[in-house]
């Protein structure tokens, strides 16, 4: 005979909790209470839940629990930079990465144990995939960076106050589990996060960027990183799925339809030395985005071990910066935090059981390359 899995309760949205307390044959607003106790108060257990009957604490016992992703490791930055390594059940981690700033504080979350998508200049991509992470597992990273900073006072004063979905994994191929996440993210009985607040990164998944804007109002951010196709297609992959011109109309139709007011979109594009620094891309650029509410979020380049490129120089990146916002794009350099212990945009690695063979492809390619410059050394000597 085998045993009923539990149903985990930090994974569900207010809508599934409800439906989840009248299918056991009790009343909605056990719902509100249960959120409240996970999300507001980080219970882990029926028994701290107070106001809630004997009897209710047992039966729930016995179907659900409340388990988050356990904490592996944690590293602080010398900036105040702070990253969690996640383990997950069945194998593999995760990283969660919180980046303090004045009085803001932003949570970049994992969808994926490792990424399907591999753009050439990330770390991420370079580990491999092995799964989706379940509602649960999502949420539960900021449940445990929650628990971290300690009881929540209220609403209004919390350490976490801005949700980014930048981290391991493309989210738009996780679809329906990220979206359960960012409900609870902007539930008052979960987080109570404004919808300019939370923001989703894809690197350009059409027609579910179409979905997302009919299904839940957060802000949008694309993967850009290249002004024309040739390029993109070498550090996008996707891009020979879905090209620029297609994703420039899927962005202004994101833009259309989102309702609140602030509806830019922010393009993330990481400055690679000598590759997509140049005049020319900035000109292109100018020109790929005329006519859409974007800014641009120029990103220095993390290295990682083998990584095949460099940081563009300053100057080139302060150049680009002044000529795009010359041209009437409002542009932002950001800020490199957690470089240190490896927390850096790129630099997510965690532990994944690659199901691609991926990793075991670019170690060779590794091999080989330095394999061949050993050689042309030698015959240069």
């Amino acid at each position: 005979m085998t045993t009923q899995q539990k149903v985990n309760l930090l994974g569900l949205s207010r809508p599934q909790m409800e439906e989840f307390f009248l299918e056991m044959g009790e009343k909605k607003f056990r719902a509100q209470q249960i959120l409240k106790w996970i999300h507001h108060h980080q219970a882990d257990s029926f028994e701290q839940m107070t106001d809630v009957g004997k009897a209710l604490r047992q039966k729930l016992s016995e179907v659900a629990e409340i388990r988050g992703p356990e904490v592996a490791h944690e590293s602080i930055s010398r900036d105040g930079t702070r990253k969690w390594v996640f383990e997950l059940i069945g194998g593999g981690s995760v990283e969660t990465v919180f980046i303090p700033d004045g009085r803001r504080g932003t949570l970049c979350v994992s969808s994926q144990v490792g990424c399907a998508v591999d753009c050439s200049f990330c770390s991420t991509g370079k580990q491999g995939f092995q799964r989706d992470m379940t509602s649960a597992e999502i949420i539960g990273q900021v449940w445990q960076a929650s628990r971290a900073f300690g009881p929540r006072r209220n609403l209004g004063e919390h350490p976490i106050t801005n949700v980014v979905m930048m981290g391991m994994g493309e989210p738009m191929l996780n679809y329906d589990n990220v979206l359960t996440a960012m409900r609870i993210m902007k539930d008052d009985l979960g987080y109570g996060i404004g919808k300019k607040r939370i923001t989703l990164s894809t690197s350009g998944h059409i027609p579910r960027m179409d979905q997302l804007s009919q299904d839940l109002d957060v802000s949008l951010a694309v993967s850009l990183h290249a002004p024309n196709d040739e390029l993109r297609n070498e550090l996008v992959p996707l891009n020979r799925k879905y090209p620029l011109k297609e994703l420039m109309a899927a962005c202004k139709r994101y833009s259309d339809n989102i309702t609140h007011r602030h509806n830019t979109i922010t393009m993330e594009y990481v400055m690679l030395r000598d590759v997509n620094d140049k005049p020319e891309h900035a000109r292109q650029l100018v020109k790929l985005l005329n006519g859409i509410p974007v800014k641009v979020n120029l990103i220095p380049f993390n290295p990682f071990p083998h990584a095949g490129y460099e940081r563009s120089r300053k100057s080139d990146i302060l150049e680009f910066h002044k000529y795009l916002n010359d041209n009437g794009l409002m542009t932002t350099v950001r800020t490199t935090r957690g470089d240190d212990i490896d927390a850096a945009c790129g630099q997510l690695v965690g532990q994944v059981q690659d199901r691609t063979r991926r990793s075991e492809r670019w170690k060779q390619s590794i091999f080989h390359r330095s394999e061949q410059t050993d050689n042309n050394t030698a015959q240069a000597q």
